[in-house]
């Protein structure tokens, strides 16, 4: 199974911990919208309040490419607020998991 589709099969499953295996240690998370930054365990927190929560949905993940070195994804996301986003996240890999990611978000009408 390619990290690609243990990283989806995750959030498909609502599975936190499924998430958090994919993640390195030294994991970085860029934030688009502040350019701040979270590691591993401030963002599964936020994986676990997104998994938590039936009105955040992924829609349409998709992998559009994955090597060793880096993963690109496109996905849509619900938000609690009823917002929904086009996200496009671009990951590095180190050791079979995301090391860094950082992603760009286009609001966008449901």
């Amino acid at each position: 199974m390619s990290l690609f589709e243990s990283w989806s099969a995750a959030f498909e499953n609502r599975n936190a911990d499924a998430a958090a295996a994919c993640l390195h240690d030294d994991f970085t998370f860029v934030r688009h919208q502040s350019g701040t930054t979270m590691n591993k365990a401030e963002m599964l927190e936020m994986f676990k309040g997104f998994l938590s929560n039936d009105s955040v949905v992924m829609h349409s993940q998709r992998c559009l490419y994955e090597n060793a070195e880096i993963m690109v994804e496109h996905s849509v996301m619900d938000f609690p607020d009823g917002s929904r986003e086009a996200i496009m996240s671009f990951n590095t890999l180190k050791d079979g998991q995301i090391v860094r990611t950082e992603t760009g978000a286009t609001p966008i009408s449901k």
